[in-house]
Parts: C-alpha cells; sequence; structure tokens
C-alpha cells in the first residue's frame, strides 16, 4: 500500500474511532466534570486520545514487515506506547496511585531505551561525547519527563493536538537538510508524519471549541513517542537533539518553569492546578482559541525556523536553543506560570 494512500485512511480512522470514544463516554462512563482546578465550565466526554494510539500503533506491524521501519524501533514505539497508554486509559477510569504510574512510566521507558540503543552521541560546540550508562539514565529520564509534562499541557482545547502536529511536522523538514539516499535513515521522516495524520483526524473533534478531550491515555502516549522519535532523529544526525528539543519548546518551558514555581512554593507538583501559562493566558482572553492558534503561531514562525538552522548547522545547537527558549520564558513570566492561583 502508497504511504499516500495510507495518510487519508489514517486521518479517516482516526476519526471514526474519536467519534465511536465520544458516543462510548457520553454514556455516563468517561466524563471530564469540571471542578476549580479545569478550564472548562461544562462536562465533557473524555478519552478521545485513544483514537490516536490505535491508530498509529496498528500501522506499525505493517511498516517494519514492508521494510519502512526498522524492527527496533518498531518494538520501542509499539511496546512503550502500549504501556504508557493503557496506564492512562486505566487512569482516566479509576484513578491510579503516582507513585504505580511513574514505575509504569519508567517501565515503557527503560524497555524504549533498551530497543533505541540508548543515547546517541551528544553534540555540543561541533564535539561528540558519548555518556554512556549517565546518557541512558538521562534519556529515562527525558522520556519520563515529556510524558508527563505532555499530560500537565493537555488543559485545553486543541492545545496538545496543535503542539503533536506542528512538532511532527517540523521533525519531517528536518531530514530535508540532511541527504542520505539508500540508507533506512532516509524512512526515518515516516514515523512523524503517520503520527500527524493519527492527531488531524482527533483534531477535527478536539479543536476549540472541543467536543472531546484527549485523556491521559492520548497524552502520556504522545509525549512518549515524541521523546522516542527526538531520540531516534539524534542518531540520524546528532544536531537533530537540539532540534526536536527547540521544536517542543512551548511545552517545555511552561510546564518546567511552572513546576520549578510550585516547588520553591513548597506545593505538590504532581498535584492538579490550573497554574500553567497556557491557562492563564485562556482566561486572560477568555477563550481557548486565540491560545491553541498562539501556539502554533509561536511553533511555525520562532521555533521552526530556529531549529531548521541547526539542522543546517548554522549555529550551534545549544546556542539555537537559548535563542529559542529566551523569549519562551519571558511569556511564561508574563502570565504567571506557577504563581498561586
Amino acid at each position: 500500500m502508497s504511504l499516500w494512500l495510507l495518510l487519508p485512511i489514517m486521518i479517516g480512522t482516526s476519526f471514526f474511532i474519536t467519534g465511536a470514544l465520544r458516543r462510548y463516554a457520553l454514556t455516563g462512563r468517561l466524563m471530564d466534570i469540571p471542578n476549580s482546578r479545569s478550564s472548562h465550565s461544562t462536562p465533557m466526554p473524555r478519552g478521545g486520545g485513544v483514537a490516536i494510539v490505535l491508530t498509529f500503533l496498528s500501522v506499525l506491524p505493517f511498516l517494519a514487515l514492508n521494510h519502512m521501519l526498522s524492527w527496533s524501533l518498531m518494538l520501542a514505539l509499539l511496546g512503550s506506547g502500549s504501556a504508557v497508554a493503557i496506564i492512562g486509559f486505566l487512569d482516566d477510569h479509576s484513578h491510579i496511585p503516582v507513585s504505580w504510574r511513574l514505575l509504569g512510566h519508567f517501565g515503557a521507558a527503560i524497555w524504549a531505551l533498551f530497543w533505541l540503543g540508548g543515547l546517541p552521541p551528544f553534540n555540543l560546540f561541533g564535539m561528540y561525547f558519548d555518556l554512556g550508562w549517565v546518557g541512558y539514565t538521562l534519556a529515562v529520564v527525558y522520556l519520563v519527563w515529556l510524558l508527563n509534562l505532555y499530560n500537565f499541557m493537555d488543559g485545553i482545547d486543541g492545545i496538545a493536538s496543535v503542539e503533536a502536529i506542528c512538532v511532527c511536522m517540523g521533525g519531517m523538514l528536518l531530514y530535508t537538510t540532511l541527504d542520505f539516499p539508500g540508507s533506512q535513515q532516509a524512512m526515518a521522516w515516516i514515523m512523524p508524519m503517520l503520527l500527524t495524520a493519527a492527531v488531524a483526524g482527533f483534531l477535527f473533534w478536539n479543536f476549540p471549541p472541543a467536543r472531546i478531550f484527549m485523556g491521559d491515555a492520548g497524552s502520556g502516549f504522545l509525549g512518549i513517542t515524541l521523546g522516542i522519535l527526538s531520540l531516534q532523529a539524534a542518531w540520524v544526525a546528532p544536531q537533530f537533539l537540539w532540534c526536536w528539543l527547540i521544536l517542543l519548546g512551548v511545552f517545555i518551558i511552561d510546564a518546567s518553569w511552572t513546576l520549578i514555581r510550585r516547588f520553591l512554593r513548597g506545593k505538590k507538583v504532581y498535584e492538579a492546578h490550573r497554574s500553567h501559562a497556557y491557562q492563564y493566558a485562556s482566561r486572560h482572553f477568555g477563550r481557548h482559541l486565540p491560545v491553541t492558534l498562539g501556539v502554533v503561531g509561536i511553533n511555525l514562525f520562532w521555533l521552526l525556523p530556529i531549529a531548521l538552522w541547526v539542522a543546517l548547522g548554522k549555529i550551534d545547537g545549544l546556542t539555537g536553543l537559548l535563542i529559542a527558549y529566551f523569549p519562551l520564558v519571558m511569556l511564561a513570566v508574563k502570565f504567571k506560570a506557577g504563581k498561586a492561583e
């Protein structure tokens, strides 16, 4: 089957599964009831992110069998993604203690790192460093943090969906900066393209005003999947890790700045709240749409050009990261991220 035929099939599949999940949730089995920490005011079905999980994971064996995806990457994505999605799905239905969730998250991250071969050589100012077991440890923490911050950032209509699509599109463009004909790595752009298709079908239902929420199953799955794809990209070209960190900047800065500030105030960092910058911004504008579109604008017109600049070797990765993140930190400060509500 042609990839160009597979794309509309995936978009349609994700769309219809999301619709079915919405009908299931509306029976009362999976409704998000507003409380003092919510960014919405009416009960809303949730769990629609399962459509993304099922649509994306179902094509991986097909790609591996047709030599469009390595078996190692397939096992990394399928095993860790399934584990995180199942944990999130169970937590959506009935609360799972934080300690058990984190245990599962670390297990999924270790599984992924095993099949990926660990953290690739680290590029800093033109020098390459192999961090060995320290790199493995840092990579596991990175994956666990990314999947959890994605959950934290999935708080208003459409924001987690458009972030995933923007990051994946940027990730696809990165591969156009290199020339590697005949290599299986030349097919690396397929994964972000297919994840974009899976999210696009769901976004129809989730774009402001949303008719269903993603839920922990979908947000955690997107977080660890994007993390795996970023590490895979770094195996293709070491500078690509910096590029993916730049592309993920909106979520990384908002979540990290907010939780650091809450920690310094003595708050439990895993406790639900609505003090992220994007949540303050949505209350400031009185709607979710301007904030969600703002995230798209920042990704396309600020972060993507810098990431491509780094990929082309015009600037060092760390320097590009600092340039990209500085205005994001200023936005977090402006919208009082982490401040007491």
